[in-house]
């Protein structure tokens, strides 16, 4: 019930009736409706989970992952209130000039072998310790 309350304050009217009586099937009912609502609030799929991974403890770290993705689309959709999890990534565009693009292939990255002449040259790995 607090979850559908929460989706109703990330985006008003997200779940317009909120049955807090009735039996579990009612009770699920809630949860189904809170992971359409996150859904429609811009939380993929695949970060949601299903009713019974709450309801029959299931699969509670999906239940997990899907809270902190809330959380993550609550920041990107602009909520200013208290934040859980880390705030999703933007888009970081770059454009360079055709002269910076030709002084970047001149460099000879770390990752090709060559780091001024360092080597693993006496590291011996698998040898006895004497004592």
């Amino acid at each position: 019930m607090k979850n559908e309350r929460l989706m109703n304050k990330l985006q008003p009217g997200a779940i317009p009736k909120i049955t807090t009586k009735g039996g579990g099937f009612a009770l699920r009912e809630n949860v189904s409706q809170f992971c359409n609502a996150a859904h429609k609030y811009g939380v993929p799929d695949n970060e949601l989970f299903q009713t019974v991974d709450l309801f029959e403890k299931k699969n509670i770290p999906q239940v997990t992952m899907a809270i902190h993705a809330l959380g993550r689309y609550a920041q990107k959709n602009g909520y200013q209130g208290p934040v859980l999890g880390v705030k999703l990534a933007e888009e970081n565009k770059r454009e360079f000039s055709e002269e910076q693009l030709r002084a970047g292939s001149a460099v000879i990255g770390l990752q090709a072998g060559y780091n001024k002449g360092a080597n693993q040259s006496g590291i011996a790995f698998g040898t006895s310790r004497h004592m």
